[in-house]
Parts: structure tokens; sequence; C-alpha cells
């Protein structure tokens, strides 16, 4: 794995879109840094991060468009599967380098309330939350980007796909308060959306048996949940999309709050797709 890491690393210091990556995020956290605490006056570090957040939007897809979809489109992808060590340990490695990529202009970063001390008593604790509230939200965004590319051979289309997604995680909160509150529209929607998580299972697996069987399942206990207790699904949908949303977690790092149930929410996302990834690529694999 460390072969991996190296090797990735040096890629990313000779091509473009790692520098792209750093300098985005380090020319809006100075924008908004001299705005926001120098210009206002102000010493809440945690809002420059909370505002500067939504560039992920367009650093994520940048980064990782071409993490895997590259190795697809140049027919590298089968030099992976011949190294001496499993995808588990090649996915880690890639993913390890990203991080690397994206704790450089962190930890750059992570000095700007440090100078701000010098114009007033700062509030270190709680920029040391949100900074790494940040980091768990960025690595949960690469992670996921990372499973995108992992599904196409365009890095033009893994670049898209994935800020359609983070977008609509994004704004995910927001929609959420359109959503009806009536039983009924919740039962639909998690009825869809149990179809799609089968549609995703089938594209990963390409078995439709086995797909077929777990949506049919999903859908038959939503149904008897429903029946046997209505008022359980009143605004659940709603309450569900809020709870999903990667940004929204990250609010209670900007309020103060070092929140624990965050990080494993955070977590739990990073290994899941991670090891989406690695099905997905196994995937390719045998069927080649």
């Amino acid at each position: 794995m460390k072969s991996v890491v190296k090797y990735e690393l040096l890629s990313y210091f000779t091509n473009i879109p790692a520098y792209v990556f750093g300098a985005f995020l380090l020319l809006f956290a100075g924008i908004y840094t001299s705005v926001n605490n120098l210009m206002a006056g102000s010493m809440n570090f945690e809002l420059v991060l909370q505002g500067i957040s939504f560039i992920f939007l367009i650093a994520v897809p940048i980064l990782t468009m071409r993490v895997l979809a590259e190795e697809r489109s140049q027919r590298t992808d089968t030099l992976l599967y011949s190294l001496p060590t499993s995808m588990t340990k090649v996915i880690l490695g890639k993913y390890i380098a990203m991080l690397v990529m994206f704790l450089i202009p962190l930890m750059i970063i992570g000095l700007y309330p440090l100078m701000l001390t010098a114009f007033g008593h700062g509030y270190l604790l709680v920029s040391l939350g949100a900074l790494t509230g940040f980091f768990f939200l960025g690595a949960s965004l690469i992670a996921i980007g990372m499973f995108i590319s992992s599904l196409t051979s365009s890095q033009a289309v893994a670049a898209g796909t994935c800020f359609v997604v983070m977008l609509v995680n994004y704004y995910m909160a927001s929609l959420s308060s359109f959503v009806s509150s009536q039983p009924y529209a919740s039962l639909i929607a998690l009825v869809i959306l149990a179809a799609a998580v089968a549609a995703l299972l089938y594209l990963l697996t390409k078995n439709l048996l086995v797909s077929g069987i777990i949506c049919g399942m999903m859908e038959l206990a939503l149904l008897v949940l429903f029946f046997v207790k209505k008022s359980l699904f009143e605004g659940l949908f709603g309450k569900l999309l809020e709870s999903l949303s990667l940004f929204k977690r990250y609010d209670a790092f900007v309020d103060g709050m070092f929140d624990l149930t965050g990080i494993l929410y955070y977590v739990s996302v990073i290994v899941f797709f991670l090891a989406l990834s690695v099905l997905s690529m196994e995937k390719q694999r045998w069927a080649e």
C-alpha cells in the first residue's frame, strides 16, 4: 500500500488538478478570512470554514475525477489487478494520497486562527473543532468522488456526476423543507429510494436476482411498517434527507460543538463508499 501512496503522491505533484484543488481552497479561505475576520473585526474563524464549504462542489470533482477513471480510460487498471496486493489496499492507498493533498492546504488554513490572535482574543478550541469537522467533511466527499470515478472511464463524466451529487447533498437540507409531511408522500419517496439502492446494487454486481430480492424485501418491509404504524411516516422522508446531508452535519462544529455522532457519520460514509469503490473495481476485474 505504501508504494501505491508514494506513486499517487508523485503523480499529483506532477499534475495540474491537485494544484488547482489546493489553490481553490487557499484562495477562498484567504478571501473569506480577509472579509469576515480582518475587515469585519470578527474572531469567529469557524464561520470562514462554513462559508467556504461550498468550494468542495468544485474542488472535489477536480481532485477525484482522474483517480480511477483515468486508469480505466488508459487501460492501466489491468496493472492494478496484477499488483501483489489486494484491491482494498490499492483503493486505500489512492484514497490516502488524496487525503494528503487535502491536508496540505488545510494545514496552511489552520494557521489562520493563530494569526488572528494577534488582533484579539481568538476562540482557538472552536476553530480547532471546526477544522476537524471540515477535514472529515472533505474526506467524506472525497470518498464519494472516488466511488463515482470508479464507475466510468471518462474523467469529464466523473467530474460532472460528482458535481451534481455534491450539489444535491449541499442543498439536501433545504430541499427537505419542500417535501410533503404526509405519510403517503414519505412512503412513495422511500419506495423510490429503495428501488434506486437496488439499481445501484445491480450496477455493481450485475446480479438481477439478488438485486430484485433485496429491492422486494426493502419495499415489503416499508409497506408492512406503514400499515402497522402509519404515524411513523409523517415527515419521515424530510427528516431523512436532512440527516443524510453531510454539509448540514457540519453546522454543529461551526456552532462550537465537537459532534462525535457527526464524526461517526462521516467515518461511516467514508468506509461505505470506499467499500463500494473496491466492489466496483472488482466487478471490472471479472468483467474483463
